[in-house]
């Protein structure tokens, strides 16, 4: 009897234990302030500045470009399973949906609740309600409104932070913002989207990063212990080439692919493998020294081919320029004699119209000067042009002006070889350019001494052409005038320019706008102050001026005999210890106390030189000037500033067209 009692004792247990302690559990976890109970514990998870915890459940990104996931938890009631969908930042919902174990909801709502906010900041229910079930009456899912997080006060930058704010009386109206699950079985869909990095609020930074570290790995490539390890090489060259495919011609990070950062990130971890290789600093730097020293040395070479062959560039003729003379004289000389007349001869002496100077062998170039002119004067029938130009181009000169007559404007084309006063006895500046030593400089010598002469632009054949000089000749050339404007091949005219002829001379012969503003537009550096004849005569830093659009006062210059101070300096000169060939010079010397400063919007000069010509300046000058080696008719010639001048061509002349000559 005592052993059954004992038996059926032991079944009793072992029946009824189990039950009873699954109903303790069943009821636990129905039971609401169970669920309180592991809100608290959650929530009192709190991580200061100074402490940021990591979330162990997610691979962690190495970056701090990363911004957190907005996610939102609901339930779907119709098929009584939970769902994580994730809202990205353009505020799109993303469709893939991961059940959950129907165990594990009530788990995972108090875990992602706690960790968001504290319990006594938000109504419970009120809180469960908005976050987990997040359905309307017509069944469509409300977004939550999320806060932003600024990760940067954390102090951390490669880790995700979980911050509990703290308890504010109106956080009850606050929308709820949900951070991941620290449990690495229940997989999210996350859409991360790339932070800003504070380095990019410069332009060019990652562009400036990416290029340091392809120095860095070809340093690397060249050092031997790292040579040694073949699979690094492989490594490295293959991260090299990722990195120049997503650095191209970038010059600013927007110019940079998506993949970039990828890219960089990934070097930066192949170069800290090739650091711990390398660890002899000192070679590091003697091949960083050796790869300055040659390209200091590559790029000395290149700025002196490139010198050379901008000058050499500036002295060649297109093929299209040179075909249209060609083309023109042809035209010129199956025309009979009696139309070969220009409109409009008797205005060509009268002194009481507004004359023009322009002495020029390029047909094109001197058509632009006269078409921008005519075109901006208020009455074109008072202006008269002066064209002179060489024997080689005078017909192809004439031919285009009588086929393309300036409107009511008055032209006159002559040749310089018809000034028979222009001789070797009355110019010795012609006398030296026909000199056998002269040529000598220019031709002979000049394949021999270019790579090596810093002033090749001293050496350009224009200067061989007395059209250069005649400049100095204009009471000769107007023996009737009493002004004329003087204006080179290589300008543009935007204003009207009849208000030049109202200036005050003031007892000056030139008048043109100073060129002080920089430091390499004063006398000392056009002229050797080391000939006493200089020194004594001139002052240093006196201001310079400009050629391409001046004034000349005809009958001052006839009243103080500046033609005979030309002369006397070039003689002077012959030897050319003065100063260097060309006009500018000359002019400095010969119009020294001689030239009125006009005002400075009347001529801006630089667009055949400078590509930073302030564009407010262009928009106000009346004339601009293409002056120095890229011209607007040349290949090297300044994009942006070519407009001005093509738009005073018509590319649609037969005579273009058949020389191929485009904009």
């Amino acid at each position: 009897m005592t052993r059954r009692r004992l038996v059926l004792a032991l079944l009793c247990l072992t029946v009824l234990s189990p039950i009873v302690l699954y109903t303790d559990r069943l009821s636990a976890s129905s039971n609401p302030s169970s669920n309180n109970q592991v809100g608290d514990e959650a929530s009192s998870l709190s991580f200061g500045t100074s402490d940021v915890g990591e979330l162990r459940a997610l691979a962690q990104e190495l970056t701090n470009s990363v911004k957190e996931p907005i996610g939102v938890v609901h339930s779907d009631n119709s098929n009584n399973s939970n769902q994580i969908l994730t809202t990205t930042e353009d505020g799109s919902k993303d469709s893939t949906a991961k059940e959950l174990p129907l165990g594990k909801s009530e788990e995972h709502k108090s875990r992602v609740l706690s960790a968001a906010v504290d319990e006594r900041s938000l109504p419970e229910e009120g809180l469960i309600k908005e976050v987990t079930d997040g359905v309307t009456g017509n069944n469509s899912l409300e977004k939550p409104e999320s806060v932003e997080e600024n990760k940067e006060e954390t102090g951390s930058q490669d880790t995700i932070p979980i911050t509990v704010p703290e308890k504010e009386e109106n956080k009850s109206e606050e929308k709820v913002k949900q951070v991941p699950p620290r449990n690495n079985t229940e997989k999210h869909h996350i859409v991360p989207s790339e932070k800003k990095s504070s380095s990019t609020t410069i332009p060019d930074a990652r562009v400036r990063q990416l290029k340091d570290q392809l120095i860095r790995a070809k340093v690397y490539l060249s050092i031997g212990p790292i040579r040694l390890n073949p699979h690094f090489v492989r490594e490295l060259r293959l991260c090299i080439k990722d990195v120049q495919r997503a650095l191209g011609d970038a010059t600013k990070d927007s110019d940079l692919p998506r993949n970039a950062y990828e890219r960089l990130k990934a070097m930066e971890l192949t170069l800290a493998k090739g650091k711990q290789i390398q660890d002899d600093c000192a070679a590091v730097v003697k091949k960083l020294r050796a790869m300055v020293h040659s390209s200091e040395e590559q790029l000395r070479v290149h700025k002196k081919q490139s010198l050379f062959l901008a000058q050499l560039a500036a002295k060649t003729i297109p093929k299209g320029l040179h075909c249209l003379p060609l083309r023109l004289s042809a035209e010129y000389f199956s025309m009979n004699s009696s139309q070969r007349q220009f409109p409009y001869e008797e205005k060509l002496e009268d002194p009481d119209l507004f004359h023009y100077a322009l002495f020029s062998d390029n047909v094109l170039a001197t058509a632009v000067v006269v078409n921008s002119t005519v075109s901006n004067a208020k009455n074109p029938s008072d202006h008269v042009f002066h064209i002179v130009t060489d024997r080689l181009n005078y017909a192809a000169m004439r031919m285009w002006f009588l086929a393309n007559p300036p409107g009511k404007a008055a032209i006159q084309v002559q040749n310089i070889e018809e000034f028979t006063w222009l001789n070797d006895s009355y110019s010795p500046v012609l006398k030296q350019l026909r000199s056998q030593s002269m040529i000598d400089y220019y031709f002979r010598t000049h394949h021999a001494t270019a790579n090596s002469d810093a002033n090749l632009k001293y050496r350009n054949p224009k200067y061989l052409s007395i059209l250069n000089h005649l400049r100095f000749y204009l009471p000769e050339v107007f023996p009737k005038l009493h002004k004329v404007v003087f204006l080179d091949d290589d300008v543009v005219v935007r204003r009207d320019l009849t208000g030049l002829w109202e200036i005050n001379m003031k007892g000056k012969v030139n008048g043109a706008i100073e060129t002080c503003g920089q430091s390499f537009h004063r006398f000392d550096k056009y002229l050797n102050f080391s000939n006493p004849l200089i020194a004594k005569r001139f002052n240093p830093r006196a201001c310079g001026w400009a050629y391409g659009m001046n004034v000349f006062d005809l009958d001052e210059w006839r009243k103080q005999k500046v033609t005979e101070v030309y002369h006397y300096w070039q003689n002077l000169n012959i030897d050319r210890q003065l100063w260097k060939l060309g006009s500018l010079p000359p002019g400095l010397i010969t119009f020294y106390n001689r030239t009125l400063s006009i005002d400075r919007r009347w001529h801006v000069l630089g667009l055949g030189y400078n590509p930073h010509v302030d564009h407010k300046d262009i928009e106000q000058a009346a004339v601009i000037h293409y002056n120095g080696n890229m011209k607007p008719w040349l290949d090297i010639g300044i994009p942006q500033y070519r407009g001005y001048w093509s738009k005073n061509v018509d590319y649609n002349h037969i005579f273009l067209r058949e020389c191929n000559i485009n904009p």
